[in-house]
């Protein structure tokens, strides 16, 4: 069978093209750009709708082979085919930098252990960047879920109790916007929406986003999880601790539930893309490692 070329739709949100990605995403396994990293992204608060429909697919009866997509904004690209198809990445380089590019700048995020890719994209005029990305592992079976919560503070699911001006401050506050002189959290009707997107649509189960609650009821730490049994594996995303409340083992909690919950719904591995120390220490493994190629004449700051 031929292999068709398309745009993805223009429409942002949860679309036929998104299940039809989110398939293709499930198929292929772990890579640099999971099924939960679509997910995140697809209905994310800062995902630029108007870049959705720059993405490509490569279809062979229908069923996508090959995806250029985004991870939220122009700028950005990741490459992937299913195996046997991965001469498509030549062209796939070509279609993200005529249409996914920035103010001219392009990032195309390639597996370090790709040396076809790589010398694809160095045969197209990319080089590679300091730009690095890391994606750890937890391994359940052999891996404590133990924790322990301070006295007062508690577990709490979504899915027991959803409050959207909690789950927004938390995060707020946890990727320390107001620290950084973006001023407190305001919870207004457009976060409400934008969030209520974000959490109530398919494929996101609120009994695996978990908060931890201080005596006051308010969520003091978050973690989001993701599991599907098709793909087998869980992914964590995203992690925040309100900052006046770290280094109390909220967070670690929260992971921890969240990996707890997945193991009784038949996950064997859980995978977060980051190389803090903290998951680390609660003890997540170093996976994979990815760089982001670009045009040549690219300048680090």
């Amino acid at each position: 069978m031929a292999v068709n070329f398309r745009k993805y739709t223009a429409q942002a949100g949860i679309t036929d093209d998104y299940f039809k990605v989110r398939k293709f995403l499930i198929d292929l396994g772990y890579k640099e750009y999971t099924y939960a990293r679509w997910d995140w992204m697809t209905t994310h608060t800062y995902l630029d709708p108007l870049a959705v429909g720059s993405m490509g697919l490569w279809e062979e009866d229908e069923n996508i082979v090959g995806a250029a997509l985004i991870d939220g904004a122009f700028g950005q690209a990741f490459c992937l085919t299913l195996p046997g198809y991965e001469d498509l990445k030549r062209d796939m380089l070509i279609h993200a930098e005529n249409h996914m590019s920035k103010d001219g700048q392009l990032f195309v995020t390639i597996d370090d252990h790709d040396p076809l890719f790589q010398q694809m994209a160095a045969e197209s005029g990319f080089v590679a960047t300091p730009n690095k990305e890391f994606d750890a592992i937890f391994v359940i079976d052999q891996t404590s879920l133990d924790y322990t919560l301070p006295e007062g503070f508690q577990i709490q699911a979504m899915s027991e109790s959803l409050d959207l001006e909690k789950y927004g401050k938390v995060l707020w506050k946890g990727f320390d916007h107001e620290r950084n002189g973006e001023g407190p959290f305001i919870y207004n009707d457009t976060r409400q929406l934008a969030f209520e997107n974000e959490m109530i649509r398919p494929n996101v189960d609120l009994s695996l986003k978990i908060a931890v609650t201080n005596p006051h009821g308010d969520y003091v730490a978050y973690c989001g999880m993701w599991y599907d049994p098709q793909a087998g594996f869980a992914v964590v995303e995203p992690v925040a601790t309100d900052p006046d409340y770290r280094k109390l083992g909220l967070g670690k909690a929260a992971v921890l539930e969240g990996i707890f919950r997945c193991k009784q719904r038949g996950a064997t591995l859980a995978f977060v893309g980051s190389s803090q120390q903290f998951y680390y220490n609660i003890g997540f493994r170093p996976y994979a490692t990815a760089t982001q190629w670009t045009l040549k004449n690219y300048k680090s700051a």
